[in-house]
């Protein structure tokens, strides 16, 4: 009996431990991700194939994806870390991989930025309240030129060129798949792992480094869209409205809007959670689609963030139009086949409350956390209700604090403003949830990461974003 809640605890804290790198690798990217659109659009633009190639303007895009995209990563890391000095540092260390290496440094830059920051953190705790005072700047100064100085000089030397070894590797892995016509079998892994929320880790924290260095090279690449792929997704929500029952059906037609052209989409993800079996669809979904762009050669010349429609036609590189409208047509039909199929399956003899029950049951078991985690989770949330004088910030919060925590924040705050409350909701990063955040709503597999985050606030787990019981609870309350 004793055994089973510490296999859940250690279960959970492997779950949170991934969740927590994956957040890491994404968080150094996606605040820079505008930088990499722009990059994307001027090289389609004006590359010797791109829509009017012009050699001086064509100039930008290798000094921006050789230095500017780098020094970003490598600063958002560091800052991450350490603030400001972190940031600093991290990009004065990143300089040194991109030196030391002959192709873009993202993963460089991903290493030695948060490393640099580390150290430089380490050193500040060790001499923190033993510097006389009218030094102190210039310890500041000095401490970050100098560990700064020593460690891109290490980064020049010795990690660069490891760092462009495994590069190469790993280019070399990604070329065999693609010479063998393996490459759809990604999406087996890629599929899941995006309902677990691992979708910006592996976006934005692993395929688009990579793909950012092919499109350097041939000005496109197709690991740009195997996870940002909107097919599988809309098929799902497609199935839902024409085939589905009850709160799901009426829901996916506003669903398929934000998904479809928003980009976001972690908004069908709840549909899934709903009926496990479904992650069969999107990972047939998935194979076909990026089976499809293979076949007929589709490529983006940049990440295509949010994975929105309009964001594949800004990123698609002249004449690539057609193969990759025929990708995503050719996920969204199976995908919808498949789904549409298992939802009818589900409702014979009776089956489907028991089957959803027992679905759920399993799916939690694979993305909470563990028994003892979620017992203190429910008795902090208890504990912390405010009342409505008390209120002032509502923080919504998701793994990126971008996509489905910004949904939420603008379905609430139209809620509030009908009501005709005045309290501020805004949307964060479930790591970096503000200290005067007073109720804190999150998805539920990420309501342990919230609390450790903000253990003060009032903390409200919920299972869908776009559509929960629990808003208007909590505006009546606050009226």
């Amino acid at each position: 009996m004793a055994t089973t809640p510490t296999k859940q605890n250690t279960s959970g804290g492997a779950r949170v431990k991934v969740q927590q790198f994956g957040r890491m690798l994404s968080g150094m990217v996606m605040p820079n991700i505008g930088a990499f659109i722009a990059w994307g659009l001027i090289t389609a633009l004006f590359i010797p194939t791109g829509w009017w190639p012009n050699e001086s303007l064509a100039a930008l895009v290798g000094p921006m994806i050789t230095y500017l995209l780098p020094l970003l990563i490598g600063y958002t890391g560091g800052q991450m870390v350490h603030g400001k000095r972190g940031g600093v540092i991290g990009a004065v260390v990143t300089m040194g991989v991109i030196v030391g290496s002959t192709i873009p440094m993202f993963l460089g830059a991903m290493i030695v930025g948060p490393l640099a920051a580390w150290v430089l953190k380490q050193f500040d705790r060790a001499v923190d309240g033993k510097i006389k005072a009218g030094f102190e700047m210039l310890v500041n100064n000095f401490s970050l030129g100098i560990l700064g100085g020593l460690m891109t000089l290490g980064a020049l030397k010795g990690i660069g060129p490891v760092i462009e070894g495994i590069t190469n590797i790993l280019s070399d892995g990604v070329q065999f798949l693609v010479d063998n016509h393996l490459l759809p079998l990604v999406n087996i892994i890629i599929e899941p792992a995006k309902v677990l929320f691992l979708n910006n880790a592996i976006n934005h924290g692993i395929l688009s480094p990579i793909a950012a260095e092919e499109s350097a090279r041939l000005g496109k690449s197709i690991l740009f869209m195997l996870e940002s792929n909107p097919g599988p997704g809309l098929g799902i929500l497609l199935a839902y409205w024409l085939v589905g029952r009850g709160a799901a059906k009426s829901s996916a037609p506003g669903a398929i809007v934000i998904h479809f052209f928003g980009g976001i989409h972690e908004i069908y993800f709840p549909y899934i959670l709903m009926n496990p079996r479904l992650i069969l669809a999107v990972i047939g979904g998935g194979v076909t689609g990026t089976f499809t762009f293979q076949m007929f050669g589709a490529a983006l010349s940049a990440s295509p963030s949010p994975g929105s429609i309009f964001a594949y036609f800004a990123m698609t590189p002249k004449g690539g139009y057609l193969p990759m409208l025929a990708g995503v047509i050719a996920a969204t039909v199976v995908s919808f086949l498949i789904a549409s199929v298992l939802l009818k399956t589900s409702r014979k003899s009776g089956e489907e409350d028991m089957d959803l029950e027992e679905a759920a049951s399993k799916m939690k078991d694979m993305k909470a956390s563990g028994t003892a985690a979620q017992t203190a989770a429910t008795a902090t949330v208890s504990a912390n209700v405010r009342n409505k004088s008390e209120v002032n910030k509502i923080v919504f919060a998701c793994d990126a604090g971008m996509g489905s925590s910004a949904m939420g924040a603008s379905v609430l705050k139209k809620k509030l403003q009908t009501a005709g409350i005045n309290i501020t909701v805004v949307n964060s990063p479930v790591s970096e949830i503000p200290a005067d955040a007073d109720i804190v709503v999150t998805q539920k597999t990420l309501t342990d990461r919230a609390i450790a985050s903000n253990p003060t606030a009032e903390h409200i787990s919920i299972d869908n974003f776009l559509k929960s019981p629990k808003y208007d609870e909590l505006v009546e309350r606050l009226k």
